[in-house]
């Protein structure tokens, strides 16, 4: 990131260099402030129980005042436009273990940058991710409540689209009575002809019976 700012430009600027902490410990509490107001990451820095909070306020304090003496910007008005943490040298240190042996100790540094000014436009937080919670407390506070009206349709294409739905849809009932009926009618014709078929079959079997039947009767006659 730029150290330097343009003389023009209604915003101040202060580091601190070679803090003796490691950069992923200052990010975590620089993140909290940045595109807040003044008082509001003052009040932040206050309660939050990290060791880079108090590095931090001081560099923030250094800023404001770099831009109240300096660009003659007035307090009320200033807000964290942007905050940095570089990583500044290593110290390495060691220290005696087993067996004569020594490990290595990195003890790092790092370099907080803090820039304030006037918001010229309205800086927008990262929004928390909806809970379960939070969901249910909306379902709650919701529930009774007469819903919006829906939106009114103005194309004449969705107009049209839900008639020609209904249309497929009584084209489909309409094809599906007529399988249905010609279903029956076959039903009914098959039926039929089994019973004229078997009526058939019992009137040769009759016949044929009263032929074997003849014969007999007249030998019995006789």
């Amino acid at each position: 990131m730029a150290r330097k700012i343009a003389p023009d430009a209604q915003e101040a600027i202060a580091t601190a260099r070679f803090i003796r902490m490691s950069p992923t410990k200052a990010r975590q509490v620089v993140d909290l402030i940045r595109g807040r107001h003044v008082a509001d990451a003052r009040r932040v820095l206050r309660f939050t129980s990290r060791a880079a909070s108090l590095p931090v306020g001081k560099v923030l304090e250094s800023a404001v005042a770099n831009a109240e003496h300096n660009r003659g910007l007035p307090t009320d008005e200033l807000v964290v436009v942007r905050t940095w943490v570089d990583e500044g040298p290593t110290l390495r240190r060691y220290r005696p273990r087993a067996q004569g042996r020594a490990t290595r100790i990195r003890k790092r540094t790092c370099h907080i940058s803090v820039v304030v000014g006037r918001q010229e436009d309205e800086v927008v937080l990262p929004e928390r991710p909806a809970t379960r919670q939070t969901a249910r407390r909306v379902r709650k506070d919701t529930a009774g409540k007469p819903r919006k009206p829906a939106a009114t349709k103005t194309s004449t294409a969705e107009e049209a689209a839900p008639k020609k739905t209904s249309r497929k849809k009584t084209a489909k009932k309409t094809t599906a009575k007529k399988t249905t009926a010609k279903t029956t009618t076959a039903k009914t014709t098959a039926k039929k002809t089994t019973a004229k078929k078997t009526a058939a079959r019992k009137k040769t079997t009759r016949a044929a019976g009263d032929k074997s039947s003849s014969p007999e009767k007249k030998r019995n006659d006789s």
